[in-house]
């Protein structure tokens, strides 16, 4: 066979490709790096894919490119992330000679790059042949050429596994890789998205999926110093390229044709809100690549759900991130007899008993930031759930809520745990509102008071509507261990980040109960005594 004939039998469209100019939208996907967390890519990828979105050109840096060469070796989106999910991370670990560890003048590099010729890119489907003979669509990966500093733009038609492999080559982690006896490395220091190559190739729309953290805290410690040092080098670069972007812009608007442009560049950002978990986290298993994509999906959606024609604005100021903020998640349960065409709630119960009617609350709270709550004086959180309650319907959602928990009232010597629910059935709103009543007072209390619901349902789409209904609902000792079991902790990765919230939340909840039970009673008891006097 002919080597032509050879290249024609190979010849395949990658998905996501435009096969040509589209009603004046040149489209370009750029897919900078981030380490192995590019599932998050892969996830967002998936998310741009099923809106129906094609591209004219696709551009990837450092692990970037691990994503865009399975597209070009004809994988679908689905398949990319499969394999994601399956790679095992000890698989992209291999050492260098011993020699490299045992005398600092030695030493270039941490890991070899054998794991990853022989591992991990025949697992992602990495197909070099494929890579180059992709039609539809011009793809570009991007190099260090480490002689002048530069970077070095591929065009897909000429890539080799020793290109991919010195793109993702970051310093003192994979070594250089030697080719046509020049050296090349990871751009990720140089810049980590290449926009302006797209704009050169006719790009007027640009998707960026971008994951490097910028935060605006200075973290300690050894990782998290070369990882700043990265940070710190790709947003810069990246920020320039968007007040370049916005000079583009300028000149167009002013009649200029600048790389042929007529009309305004766009961009459209997807980036996390904040930082994803390190490396690190994949290999001790505090996040995984399942976790990853549902991350990037979640955030591409959220994104086209609010999408303006115009894109984002062009300045830095765009890629800021926020600290993550741990949160905490349970489920509960309670029921009890509940009756219709009454109003207290201990008529409800009486009611209820007789007619032998019951109401289930299946409540799932959540906290999303753990320390506001705490210095929340209302201490409040969301609520969704489930209702069963046989006269209206079983297993009626409520997706809107209110969760307190120790909400302070007038009466000093009372706080309130509120659990409200709205929902509707046969397109009628109702309102279930619950409270437990901690009192000030006997210990022996306890137990009662913090698992016991005074429950009234209101007509209409809050409890200023009139109420239907009442009963008392109750927590038992079973609902309460299955109510441990399903603490979760949001957003903290690793056991003890994890453990540390919960713990922060347990010494939360014991404060409160002492607070109510033994310090109140505590001062009652000195201020009779001093009257008594």
């Amino acid at each position: 066979m002919t080597a032509q004939a050879h290249t024609h039998t190979q010849a395949h469209t990658p998905q996501g490709a435009a096969c040509g100019a589209g009603d004046g939208v040149n489209r370009a996907l750029i897919l900078p790096g981030g380490g192995l967390r590019l599932s998050y890519a892969a996830g967002a990828m998936a998310e741009i894919f099923a809106r129906g979105l094609t591209f004219q050109h696709m551009d990837g840096t450092s692990g970037g490119s691990l994503n865009l060469a399975m597209l070009l070796s004809g994988l679908e989106i689905e398949e990319i992330c499969d394999r994601w999910r399956s790679l095992r991370m000890r698989d992209t670990l291999s050492l260098m000679p011993l020699s490299n560890y045992l005398w600092p003048g030695s030493f270039v590099a941490a890991m070899s790059a054998r794991a990853f010729r022989n591992k991990v890119y025949p697992h992602l489907g990495i197909d070099f042949v494929k890579i180059r003979t992709a039609e539809g669509l011009q793809a570009t990966f991007n190099l260090c050429h480490f002689a002048d500093k530069s970077n070095r733009v591929v065009p897909h038609e000429q890539m080799t596994e020793d290109h991919l492999l010195a793109g993702m080559s970051l310093p003192a982690t994979l070594p250089p890789v030697a080719i046509d006896g020049d050296l090349y490395l990871d751009s990720g220091f140089i810049q980590d998205a290449n926009l302006l190559e797209a704009v050169k190739r006719g790009a007027n729309e640009i998707w960026l999926v971008w994951i490097m953290g910028n935060l605006d805290t200075y973290r300690s410690g050894p990782l998290n110093a070369y990882v700043q040092m990265l940070e710190m080098s790709a947003n810069g670069a990246l920020g320039k390229e968007l007040q370049q972007l916005q000079e583009l812009n300028t000149r167009i608007e002013q009649g200029e044709r600048p790389y042929g442009h007529s009309q305004a560049i766009r961009l459209h950002l997807i980036k996390p809100a904040h930082p994803l978990p390190l490396d690190s986290a994949l290999y001790s298993g505090a996040i995984s690549h399942d976790e990853l994509i549902a991350m990037g999906r979640a955030d591409a959606s959220a994104y086209f759900n609010a999408i303006q024609p115009e894109g984002v604005r062009l300045e830095p100021q765009v890629l800021k991130m926020t600290a993550a903020k741990t949160g905490l998640t349970f489920n509960e349960t309670m029921q009890g007899a509940f009756s219709l065409d009454t109003v207290e709630p201990a008529e409800g119960q009486g009611r209820g008993q007789v007619a032998n009617t019951s109401l289930a609350m299946h409540a799932s709270v959540a906290i999303d930031e753990l320390q506001a709550f705490i210095e929340d004086p209302e201490h409040k959180g969301r609520l969704t759930g489930t209702i069963d309650f046989a006269p209206l319907g079983m297993g009626i959602q409520a997706n809107t809520g209110v969760f307190n928990l120790f909400k302070p009232t007038e009466d000093p010597q009372l706080t309130l745990m509120v659990y409200e629910l709205g929902f509707e059935h046969e397109g009628k709103a109702y309102y279930l509102a619950g409270r437990k009543e901690v009192r000030d007072g006997s210990i022996f209390g306890l137990w009662s008071e913090t698992t016991t619901l005074y429950t009234r349902l209101h007509k209409g789409a809050d409890k200023s509507g009139p109420v239907i209904g009442a009963g008392i609902l109750t927590l038992g000792a079973g609902d309460l261990l299955k109510l441990m079991s399903t603490l979760g902790v949001t957003r903290a990765h690793g056991i003890s980040a994890k453990a540390k919230t919960l713990g922060a939340f347990g010494g939360f909840f014991m404060r409160q109960l002492w607070a109510t039970y033994v310090t109140h009673k505590h001062k009652k008891a000195t201020l009779d005594g001093y009257n008594a006097d």
